[in-house]
């Protein structure tokens, strides 16, 4: 079995851990540390670790700048 272990920081780690979990395998755990995202993907070989680990990467991408918009459109504007 290969393992890894992805740490990533957010400003909103909890909405990017419940944007991202829906698309995790049975594989796949994601949880919150203070102000990461902890995901720990299990896999039999070191191509499908990669390929899974790419896949996840992007997602996290995509949920984190999701998380940044939306906190733009409810956070007032002061200027």
């Amino acid at each position: 079995m290969r393992r890894i272990e992805i740490r990533t920081t957010h400003d909103d780690p909890a909405l990017v851990a419940r944007s991202i979990a829906p698309d995790n395998t049975p594989e796949m755990e994601t949880r919150t540390v203070d102000e990461r995202v902890v995901t720990t993907i299990t896999r039999d070989s070191t191509g499908g670790l990669r390929t899974t680990a790419d896949d996840y990467v992007v997602n996290l991408a995509v949920a984190d700048e999701v998380a940044q918009l939306s906190d733009r459109q409810t956070t007032p504007n002061h200027e």
